[in-house]
């Protein structure tokens, strides 16, 4: 009968260990992560939770939304992609991530935005029942869109985010 020993060094196998663990959880991070539901939207499951979630930002909607959509995020990133993501990014968002993927897009009327003489609208993207992002646009001749926080009475935008952006 032969019989061998190995000295194992306790480190090194701890070392080993850490590696294969930052490599799986990366392999996660990257390949598994795609379909996982984003963390930083909200949850709205229904259209009552995304009236509610406009609703928290001091908007009145009307009930129903005027227009739903699936529309699709594009994939190749162009210099409009980029400044409609700029303005998300302001709010915490950011559509880059869901590049290539299809949302659902809900558009709602605003019935209290200050100092309004057309229609406003409140649009919200959603993905697996997560807000991805949005806007709240204005369509008079010199309206604008800008992030869901509520301008002051003038219209303008809040201190706390000063780049609307302009059509």
């Amino acid at each position: 009968m032969l019989v061998m020993t190995a000295k194992v060094d306790k480190k090194k196998i701890a070392l080993v260990l850490a590696a294969v663990l930052v490599l799986i959880v990366g392999c996660i991070v990257l390949f598994g992560g795609d379909d996982a539901a984003p963390t930083s939207g909200a949850s709205v499951s229904n259209n009552d939770a995304r009236v509610a979630f406009l609703k928290s930002f001091g908007w009145e909607v009307t009930t129903s939304p005027t227009e739903s959509s699936q529309v699709k995020i594009p994939q190749e990133s162009s210099q409009v992609f980029e400044r409609y993501n700029a303005l998300q990014k302001s709010q915490g968002y950011d559509l880059s991530q869901y590049a290539g993927k299809t949302v659902m897009r809900y558009v709602y009327q605003i019935n209290n935005y200050p100092g309004a003489t057309e229609p406003v609208y409140a649009t919200l993207l959603v993905y697996k029942n997560q807000i991805i992002g949005g806007d709240v646009t204005d369509t008079s001749a010199k309206g604008v869109i800008r992030s869901f926080k509520m301008p002051d009475s003038q219209g303008n935008p809040p201190a706390t985010n000063p780049s609307a952006v302009t059509e």
